[in-house]
């Protein structure tokens, strides 16, 4: 949406773009450069160790494609994206060095200190080019006139958008529909200009110079003759479709073979993001598993003794895309169950063993999982799984409820940090879990699993929902 506006500023914003592109690689060098002569430490593999950070920084350290996003977004955003694909770029170097066998020829003083640095530079470079950006690019236009046809809940979302973003340099006048006010409930800062009509007329006096149609898909005659009467202007005229009339999961646009395609329920976790879940996982599921060692040798010995029966319990749960995967637990009950009808597990469930009744309560029971993460099963932050059996009950009762399958399920979860978790004696019970697990995907982001991580672990010794 912005190209139309930029188009006269496309050699600026076009050397702006590769600046951006190489600035990163440049900051990287500079300062890996600057670090060995503060040391004064010039070990002999630091030509290479220059040409691949160049490379990585090239590739992995680029800003957003859209101009608009560049411009519009916020500086916190910048700092988050930054962080995370310059953690991604050390978790490629230190699996290059950790290949080659050469960690040990890397300086650690060095490296650690270089590593630290250098993202802080690379913050205040980048918010310096989206301030060069804001003001010497898109606050040099004169503002442009818009309008809106149709008026609905996604027009008038757009309109607040564009008020709230003044650096689009986009000025709403107002919105055009065949219904008054009155029948559309018109908020108080919104302007009817007139009907459909009046629209045509009204751009060629007033030299408008956008057009947003939000007009229901459902009307498409109606929008083929507003297009055929503002054939005569120079308008920019955009369809805007009223998505808001659907439960959208990450709902992005894109194209498939020029062919243009809108996502209306996808997984979070495509391109770099799928990379930062990843490694995120691998990384701290390692980190975890390596300092819990004794203990869970400890919980071993614990459940063997206890009780008669396995050590690990296997239960199947569906995964991602609602494929059956088996998690693993310590077995905290008498039996194993994982037929077709599994009983959920209650605060007096004779069931559950003495050592079972500790395990659960500290959520220690849950460790074997971090197996399942390694494996690629689970991630450390997603929906919870479900049982097979409980999984094909909820499915028929609860609307939507396999959507929570469009990504890795998690040991942990925005539901059970909100308190929707142990059993589920109730239907309501289930819909606000599944609620919750619907809202993660819609906003997931980096910062966002840190936090259930945190408040998974500040939440482990006063759950009363945990038996």
């Amino acid at each position: 949406m912005t190209q139309p506006i930029l188009v006269n500023k496309s050699f600026l914003i076009a050397t702006a773009t590769v600046l951006q592109a190489v600035i990163p690689a440049v900051i990287a060098v500079a300062t890996l450069y600057v670090t060995i002569i503060f040391f004064g430490h010039i070990f002999d593999r630091s030509s290479e160790a220059i040409v691949v950070v160049s490379v990585l920084c090239i590739f992995l350290i680029q800003p957003p494609r859209e101009v608009s996003a560049q411009i519009t977004s916020e500086r916190s955003s910048a700092v988050i994206d930054i962080t995370i694909r310059w953690l991604v770029l050390l978790a490629i170097l230190l699996a290059i060095g950790y290949v080659t066998k050469s960690l040990s020829d890397y300086p650690r003083r060095i490296f650690l200190t270089w590593a630290v640095a250098t993202p802080v530079v690379l913050i205040l470079a980048t918010l310096v080019m989206q301030e060069i950006m804001r003001r010497f690019l898109m606050m040099s236009f004169d503002k442009r006139s818009a309008i809106i046809a149709g008026y609905n809940g996604s027009s008038l979302e757009l309109a607040r958008r564009l008020k709230l973003n003044p650096s689009m340099r986009i000025e709403v006048s107002g919105f055009f529909d065949d219904r008054s006010s009155d029948r559309l409930g018109m908020e108080t800062d919104a302007t009817l200009l007139g009907p459909l009509s009046d629209l045509s007329t009204y751009v060629k006096e007033h030299r408008t110079d956008v057009i947003f149609v939000a007009l229901p898909i459902r009307h498409v005659q109606r929008v083929m003759s507003l297009l055929d009467d503002l054939r005569d202007t120079t308008a920019s005229i955009y369809y805007v479709p009223d998505v808001f009339v659907f439960d959208l999961v990450q709902a992005r646009s894109g194209e498939i073979h020029g062919i243009p395609v809108v996502a209306m329920c996808e997984t979070p976790f495509y391109g770099y993001r799928g990379v930062t879940k990843r490694m995120t996982d691998i990384v701290l599921s390692t980190l975890v598993l390596l300092m819990c060692l004794p203990l869970l040798a400890l919980v071993a010995i614990l459940v063997k003794t206890s009780s008669p029966g396995p050590i690990i319990f296997k239960q199947r749960r569906y995964g991602l895309d609602g494929r059956e995967i088996a998690v693993y637990k310590f077995r905290t009950m008498s039996v194993t169950e994982d037929g077709s009808n599994v009983r959920q597990a209650s605060k007096t469930d004779h069931r559950i063993t003495k050592i079972g009744r500790v395990l659960r309560r500290t959520s220690l029971d849950e460790l074997p999982q971090l197996i399942n993460v390694l494996q690629g099963r689970m991630s450390l932050v997603g929906p919870r799984p479900h049982a097979v059996a409980h999984n094909e009950e909820y499915r028929k009762l609860i609307k939507g409820y396999m959507v929570r399958h469009k990504v890795l399920p998690g040991i942990t979860g925005l539901a059970q940090v909100n308190g929707c978790r142990g059993e589920t004696a109730k239907l309501e019970d289930m819909e606000a879990r599944v609620s919750f697990d619907l809202d993660y995907l819609r906003h997931w982001s980096p910062m966002l699993d840190i936090k259930i991580i945190l408040l998974t672990a500040l939440k482990i010794f006063r759950d009363d929902k945990a038996y």
